[in-house]
C-alpha cells in the first residue's frame, strides 16, 4: 500500500520553502516504487523565470538524475492542483500519477477549472487522486492575505 502522507508531508515541506522566500507556497515531489526521486518548489519569483512552478523543476530534476525524459511508472504530489503549463509538463513527462491536496479554482487544470486528464483525445494519460490536506490548503490561504 502506497503511503501517500508520507510525500504529501516532503511536497508539504518544500512549500515552506517557498513560503519562506515568498513565493505562492507550492511544493511537488516526484516518486517511483516508494522512493522520492526529486522535489522542488515555486521559484518564478527568485529566479525571475515564469515557467519556474514546482512541479516543471521537480519534473526536471527527476529526468536529469534519471537520463531521460520519459517518467513512465512515476508519480508526482503537489501541493496545489497544476496549472495547464504543469498539466502538460506531466502529461510530457509520461507521468502516471498525479496526487494533489489543494483544489485551485483559478487555473487548476485537473478537476477545477479544466478537467485536461480526463480528455481522451489525448495520446498521454495520467490518473490522478485529490487528498485534501488543510495545511497545504491553509499555507496557500495565509500567504494570500498576507499579500491582500
Amino acid at each position: 500500500m502506497i503511503d501517500h502522507k508520507k510525500f504529501i508531508d516532503v511536497a508539504y515541506r518544500e512549500a515552506l520553502k517557498a513560503f519562506g522566500k515568498d513565493e505562492v507556497p507550492v511544493g511537488a515531489v516526484v516518486v517511483k516504487g516508494g522512493i522520492v526521486i526529486s522535489k522542488a518548489h515555486n521559484q518564478r519569483i527568485v529566479k525571475k523565470n515564469a515557467l519556474y512552478h514546482a512541479e516543471v523543476l521537480a519534473i526536471e530534476r527527476a529526468c536529469k538524475k534519471i537520463g531521460t525524459y520519459r517518467l513512465d511508472g512515476f508519480s508526482i504530489y503537489v501541493t496545489l492542483e497544476p496549472c495547464l503549463m504543469c498539466v502538460g509538463a506531466i502529461l510530457q513527462a509520461r507521468i502516471k500519477e498525479v496526487v494533489f491536496c489543494s483544489k485551485n479554482e483559478k487555473e487548476g487544470a485537473i478537476v477545477s477549472k479544466y478537467t485536461v486528464l480526463d480528455d481522451k483525445k489525448l495520446s498521454q494519460r495520467a490518473d490522478y487522486l485529490f487528498i485534501p490536506d488543510e495545511r497545504c490548503s491553509g499555507l496557500l490561504r495565509e500567504f494570500f492575505k498576507r499579500k491582500r
